[in-house]
């Protein structure tokens, strides 16, 4: 057996050192928790140091450090064989498994378009390259089914990213990434994604921190806000009150001087921070002071200026978590039902404000079930008298 290595490592693996001490405890019967405890790792640890790096030899699973140390020294050398490109087989699986041909229920293949590869992402809305179109994650999980009783064909998700996107590691050919969801040909770190465009919502303003009274509906004043796209980045904005269901849609015309694009400059599509800003204070300072509660809105660029939203109107706002669109439930069935006059789609610019006001004054006078069948006019008028019939009781 070769010379192990005695240099210092770091914290992270265990030291020929620690693993002389584990053998120790092992031999005097410790279980994997005290010995855990005895040299400061985890169970886990201990758990996995004793199951991979165990001697083998003897037809045994006796633990010796000198063995240990070997296998651990043996497995860290550096470059490795990348496993898709040692074994074909696997190779070959992964790769019909990611771009393989799509078939009718006949079994004849279907081409699909022709995509050239750019050595970039697909265009906005432009033809993508078919194919199977597994993701890493169900490749690697579906190996263990199809093969399980061959522990070569096994392989990480983590291992197919890097085989299509780490140099040298390339295994799998560059082009194979038009076959993966996003067709990115190069990989985004999380951090960066998670950190992008997000920075004017703080934890102060997401929607954990909105009042309890807002979740029972009992108090109107709560509104939910969003935008439906349509074609051209043409924008129509939606307000929603919580409680008695009132719709208010916002006239968000594109910049009558469309010139050329500045950077950092306001949205020429009509519906940037700016000019959103501006339409919901206009909406909602028309309103009572106690229909200004809140607004819940996601975390759309176009909401950036919300604290000038606030200091204009005095309107609390509040962002939703990312891709939870659920936690405006309200907001998005609405749109559902606008869905009905503004397609997906069309243009919406070649509607006016009166055309606007209209559709939402068509919503506000249907009946709804959850108001018992009173119409959301009918119910924030109820509302308003009932204010107003107070302040002139308390002035009595």
């Amino acid at each position: 057996m070769p010379t192990v290595t005695q240099a210092p490592l770091s914290g992270r693996y265990l030291s020929l050192a620690e693993r002389e001490e584990i053998a120790i405890l092992r031999a005097r019967g410790c279980s994997v928790r005290e010995i855990a405890r005895s040299i400061g790792r985890s169970p886990s640890t201990i758990s996995r140091e004793l199951r991979r790096n165990a001697a083998t030899r003897s037809r045994g699973c006796e633990y010796r450090a000198t063995t240990a140390q070997w296998h651990a020294d043996r497995r860290a050398k550096r470059p490795k064989v990348a496993k898709l490109a040692a074994n074909e087989q696997l190779r070959g699986y992964v790769q019909d498994r990611l771009a393989g041909e799509v078939e009718r229920p006949d079994g004849t293949t279907v081409a699909g378009p022709q995509v050239r590869w750019i050595g970039r992402r697909h265009g906005r809305r432009a033809d993508r390259r078919w194919g199977k179109a597994w993701s890493p994650e169900q490749i690697s999980a579906r190996l263990r089914v199809d093969f399980p009783d061959d522990e070569a064909m096994r392989i990480s998700h983590e291992a197919i990213y890097q085989a299509l996107y780490v140099q040298g590691r390339g295994a799998l050919r560059r082009e194979l990434t038009a076959c993966l969801r996003t067709g990115r040909a190069l990989r985004v770190p999380r951090a960066r994604s998670r950190a992008r465009g997000k920075g004017f919502v703080t934890e102060e303003i997401l929607i954990s921190q909105r009042p309890a009274e807002v979740e029972d509906r009992a108090v109107p004043g709560h509104w939910e806000g969003d935008l439906i796209l349509g074609l051209d980045s043409s924008a129509i904005g939606t307000l929603v009150e919580r409680s008695t269901r009132f719709v208010t849609l916002l006239h968000l015309p594109p910049m009558d001087d469309r010139g050329p694009r500045i950077k950092n400059g306001p949205a020429l599509a009509g519906h940037g921070a700016e000019a959103v800003r501006d339409a919901i204070a206009a909406a909602i300072t028309t309103l009572p002071d106690q229909l200004r509660r809140s607004l819940t809105w996601d975390q759309g660029s176009e909401m950036s200026q919300h604290a000038e939203l606030r200091i204009d109107t005095g309107l609390q706002v509040y962002f939703c978590d990312p891709h939870s669109p659920w936690q405006r439930g309200t907001n998005e069935n609405t749109n559902g039902l606008l869905r009905q006059y503004f397609p997906k789609g069309t243009d919406l610019t070649r509607h006016t404000a009166e055309d606007l006001a209209a559709v939402a004054a068509t919503l506000n006078s249907r009946p709804r079930k959850t108001l018992g069948w009173k119409t959301p006019a009918e119910a924030l008028d109820e509302y308003l008298r009932s204010c107003q019939q107070a302040s002139v009781a308390t002035t009595d």
